[in-house]
Parts: C-alpha cells; sequence; structure tokens
C-alpha cells in the first residue's frame, strides 16, 4: 500500500489567511521533509470520492468514513508520485510528508484515519488580521474555489466551502467571512480535541513573526523533524500575500470588524484557550 510510505504525515491546520503558506514555505526547508511544493486543493478533490460533489456540495468536509478503500491509495498514490524534497528530489522508501491546504481543517478525520500516525499542527492567527486578509482575498477574485457552486447567488465563492454555507445566501460578505472563519474554527477544534495529545502541536502566527528561529525550532522537535537553517528576524513573504502584511492592517476597517464581532466572538475566544491549554 502507498499509504505504508509515509512515515508520521505532517498536516499544518488553520483557518484560510491565517498564515499557513508562510509557515509551510518556512517548513518545506527543513531535511528530509517532502512536500508538492504547494497546496494540495485539486490532488485530493481530483479524486471523485473526495470531492464536494460526490457530497451533494454540503462542504469539503471528509471524515474517518470517507478514508477506506480505492480513494485513499488513490490519494497516497498521488502524493507519493508527485513530491519533491527540498533539493527537488522524487520520493524513495519511507517519506516525511508536509502538507497543507486551508481545506484541510474540514478534514481532520479524515487524514488521521487515512494515515494512523498522522500528526497535525494547529496554527491560530489573530481573528481581526484574519478577517481582514479573507474579505481581501475574496474581493481580490483570486481565491474563487467553486465559482458555480450550486444555489449560490453573489460574488463566486471563494476559500473553503464550510458546512452549513447556504444560509450565508444574500449575506454582505462581510458577515461571509466570518461565519465561514467561526465555523471553520468550531469544527477544526471539535476534531482536535478528541485527537491524541502526542498527534497535535499548536502555534501562534504571532510567534511564527516575532521570533521565527525559536518558533520553528520547538516546531520541528515536536514533529520529529531535523532542522539546519538560520532563519532572518523576517520571513520572506509568503507566494500568496495579497497586500504587504502589517499587524494593524484590519483597524482600517475596525468599525466593519465590530459590526461581525458577535459572529466570531465566541469560536475565538474558544480558539484562544485551545492554544493556550
Amino acid at each position: 500500500s502507498f499509504r505504508d510510505r509515509f512515515d508520521r504525515p505532517v498536516f499544518i491546520v488553520s483557518t484560510p489567511r491565517s498564515g499557513s503558506t508562510l509557515l509551510f514555505e518556512t517548513l518545506e526547508r527543513a531535511p528530509a521533509v517532502h512536500t508538492l511544493g504547494a497546496e494540495s486543493h485539486w490532488l485530493i478533490e481530483d479524486i471523485p470520492a473526495l470531492a464536494p460533489a460526490a457530497h451533494g456540495w454540503s462542504s469539503n468536509r471528509l471524515t474517518a468514513a470517507d478514508a477506506a478503500g480505492e480513494p485513499v491509495e488513490a490519494l497516497a498514490r498521488s502524493f507519493y508520485e508527485q513530491v519533491r524534497d527540498r533539493e527537488g528530489r522524487p520520493a524513495s522508501g519511507r517519506i516525511r510528508l508536509l502538507e497543507k491546504t486551508p481545506k484541510n481543517s474540514l478534514r481532520v478525520p479524515f487524514f488521521a484515519a487515512a494515515f494512523p500516525d498522522s500528526l497535525f499542527v494547529y496554527l491560530y492567527r489573530d481573528v481581526r488580521q484574519t478577517l481582514f486578509s479573507m474579505m481581501e482575498a475574496w474581493a481580490s477574485g483570486a481565491f474563487q474555489t467553486y465559482p458555480e457552486l450550486p444555489g449560490w447567488r453573489g460574488r463566486a465563492w471563494s476559500l473553503l466551502l464550510v458546512p452549513g454555507w447556504e444560509r450565508l445566501n444574500g449575506l454582505p460578505l462581510p458577515e461571509i467571512v466570518a461565519h465561514q472563519w467561526a465555523t471553520t474554527t468550531n469544527v477544526l477544534l471539535d476534531d482536535l480535541e478528541v485527537l491524541p495529545k502526542q498527534r497535535l502541536s499548536k502555534l501562534d502566527y504571532a510567534d511564527l513573526i516575532a521570533a521565527p528561529q525559536r518558533a520553528v525550532e520547538t516546531l520541528c522537535a515536536s514533529l520529529g523533524l531535523d532542522w539546519d537553517q538560520r532563519l532572518g528576524t523576517d520571513l520572506p513573504l509568503s507566494k500568496t500575500v495579497v497586500s504587504r502584511p502589517r499587524p494593524e492592517k484590519w483597524r482600517s476597517i475596525a468599525a466593519v470588524i465590530e459590526g461581525v464581532w458577535p459572529i466570531v466572538e465566541q469560536a475565538d475566544a474558544r480558539a484562544r484557550a485551545f492554544l493556550s491549554a
């Protein structure tokens, strides 16, 4: 089985626009790590049984029930044949996979069952910064995932498809994004809370930015990965940046974020408590 060729694959999970690309692009510089070099959106959804259409367009959610038989073997084969290490070499023997796409935040039980030794990294970023960045992503048109989503009215659906998306029809963009964030966070935390502790690492995006070397060394140690790089005080911009990052950028739409705060408040309090637990 191709699944047996993966040793403790690592999945970065977070809400969209939480800095997971930056973390991924940093960690892929570790020795022995193999990645697709980008996100695996379509590699997963090219397998019909794992695409939203096979689930009545309910969402990107996949559970342990989906982690059986041929589709999972096909996914493992696809990963194995397409990953490369940091020198650009293809996989041989057993490998450490590093994988991230925000949609996987709705698929933790699937990957936990498909790869029983898989590890998960929960990345949290200040919800105000994240909402700003998610709204920016929707407005840019560059993050459209399901432009033909059946029954969806309004601007093309962007980022991950959350359970209950139908109820967001007709809402203003800030509310759509706030519900998208809160739903993702609650589903993700429900799933992570039942994982054995040794399968989970946590990281605050603010800590990654403040002290990259320390954050990455600590994270690699918890994942059983070697780390031999020196990181500067400023990490390079990620490939998916829309506008130059500034921690206080969200203040330009502070009133908008205040308006949707009741939608995210509980989920954010839960996320912060989970992060520090």
